[in-house]
């Protein structure tokens, strides 16, 4: 039996949930300042996986590098979701934080009307 296939879907399942939580943190902590840092090692782990001879771990480097570089979007999406009250804004950086516009998403389903915008609309009929 070859186990390669499941060791690369688990360890890219853990690794992806592992970016979950650090780009909450990241961002609660230094806000899209640090979007660089993601870049970098992102960009690192990708080249790295070019030259590590062993298939696992260089497709779980390439993965966790994928992953750092998604986290990008990830970040700008997080503060997002903080200015619109879904996750809590560090007090200390509440400045940094615009108002929330009632017609932006961050979900493609409702066509670039937010849920707070159709709310609105089904309300006024």
């Amino acid at each position: 039996m070859y186990f390669t296939g499941i060791i690369i879907a688990i360890s890219t399942f853990l690794i992806i949930g592992f970016f979950h939580p650090i780009v909450i943190k990241a961002e609660y902590y230094t806000g899209t300042h640090l979007w660089w840092v993601f870049l970098l090692v992102g960009l690192v782990s990708i080249v790295a996986a070019l030259f590590i001879e062993n298939e696992i771990v260089s497709a779980l480097i390439g993965v966790f590098g994928a992953s750092a570089l998604w986290g990008i979007g990830e970040l700008f999406s997080q503060k997002k979701r903080v200015e619109k009250g879904w996750f809590p804004m560090n007090p200390r950086r509440k400045h940094e934080y615009g108002k929330i516009d009632k017609n932006e998403t961050l979900c493609p389903i409702h066509h670039g009307r937010s849920i707070y915008a159709i709310e609105e609309e089904e309300r006024e009929d």
